[in-house]
């Protein structure tokens, strides 16, 4: 990226390089990341259409690429039980690192959760595929408290009810995280209470998130995360335009200077030892 001049790097906590790898841009993509300080990054798996090609990619780049495995709640249907059912042998088959010695381990479960804003009109089914929603992260939640790892929640028009299953099933606090963190203060008091984080995405350049950028803040920078969730959610100047993880040190700089205060170089370390140590990199 023209003007990158810190020699400190970035972790792109929560991307989606699937629509890269299916457009044949990846390489170009990861050209850039680098170019920009970004050090090392986690793909986010949603479905079985990409848990396999994210376990490659990560022992084809070990140490810069990770990835999750998780059954987002838009992709949960009618067979999502036979979907969930398949997550916990991503566990069982890899090894640590995963290059050269069979396929790397996922650095955390999800993302799962739960999502309103995208079910049906039809209230009747609304509501049938919201049940299952609940179902399927009820067995990830059980799922990722015997494996032990970070959860990665999605969480849209269901804060309550996310918050509600978490404390229910038991799973350490401590490893979760509410990605693309979209709430005011109040609801990043509820997580940080329970040792919960939330991290941030492009939302934080916008005008309009003033209640973001003070839940960020609230929640304080020793425990801030940062992401792209590229393709979606570019930060400014970008907007409007398809976001890729080179565009992180966008949100970094502007949480640096408008939310923090500090210098770049400091959110980024701090940022980066914070991302280390949720995720075990």
């Amino acid at each position: 990226m023209a003007g990158f001049t810190s020699d400190m790097g970035l972790i792109d906590t929560h991307t989606h390089l699937e629509s890269f790898a299916r457009h044949g841009t990846l390489p170009e993509a990861l050209a850039r990341a680098k170019e920009a300080g970004i050090e090392a990054m986690i793909t986010i798996g949603t479905s079985p259409e990409d848990w396999a090609m994210y376990r490659v990619l990560s022992a084809e780049h070990p140490g810069f690429i990770h990835h999750s495995v998780g059954l987002h709640p838009c992709a949960v249907n009618a067979g999502w039980e036979g979907a969930v059912a398949q997550i916990e042998r991503f566990w069982k088959d890899g090894v640590e690192g995963g290059a050269g010695r069979g396929h790397a381990l996922p650095v955390a479960l999800g993302e799962c959760g739960l999502d309103r804003f995208h079910l049906p009109k039809d209230s009747a089914e609304a509501e049938r595929i919201f049940t299952w929603q609940c179902a399927a992260f009820e067995l990830q939640l059980a799922m990722a408290k015997r494996l032990g790892c970070p959860v990665v929640v999605h969480s849209r028009g269901a804060f309550a009810e996310c918050v509600a299953m978490i404390d229910a099933s038991g799973v350490d606090w401590s490893r979760v995280v509410f990605h693309c963190f979209t709430e005011g203060e109040a609801e990043m008091a509820e997580l940080t209470r329970r040792g919960g984080f939330g991290s941030f995405t492009g939302i934080l350049t916008y005008k309009s998130a003033g209640a973001v950028r003070a839940a960020a803040k609230a929640q304080g920078l020793g425990r801030f995360m940062v992401e792209t969730d590229a393709p979606y959610l570019t930060p400014m100047p970008h907007r409007g335009k398809p976001n890729e993880p080179a565009f992180l040190r966008h949100t970094a700089e502007f949480a640096a200077s408008e939310v923090f205060g500090i210098s770049y170089d400091e959110l980024a370390a701090v940022t980066t030892a914070n991302a280390r140590a949720f995720f075990r990199l």
